[in-house]
């Protein structure tokens, strides 16, 4: 996995007019710039805010692009909570989760 690549490109969306041009007219030609997988380059494709998250693509990067996508907050934070349910766990970057995206603490219930 190259998340380097993908969030670079995600930053660059975020403030290059130029990019964000190329983004919306010629896509794949801006993705084939960056050195990424076959499944980073499909989920930026697709615009699959979960899997990238999953992917462990930084969450302020990732709203951005989501925003740039037209994807409201509410949606975009249920988008993330799915792409756990579909992909598991996130697997790298800031947001990487150990035992399987279980709680490690013991919650205190509120009376």
């Amino acid at each position: 996995m190259s998340l380097y690549q993908v969030q670079k490109l995600l930053y660059n969306l975020n403030r290059d007019e130029q990019c964000k041009e190329q983004y919306t007219n010629d896509k794949m030609t801006l993705l084939r710039s960056y050195d990424l997988t076959d499944d980073e380059r499909e989920a930026l494709s697709q615009g699959d805010i979960g899997l990238l998250y999953v992917m462990g693509v930084n969450g302020q990067i990732l709203m951005h692009y989501a925003a740039f996508l037209g994807i409201e907050w509410f949606d975009y934070l249920e988008l993330m909570r799915k792409g756990i349910t579909e992909h598991g766990p996130v697997r790298a970057g800031v947001y990487a989760m150990t035992g399987g995206g279980r709680s490690f603490t013991k919650e205190r219930e509120i009376s």
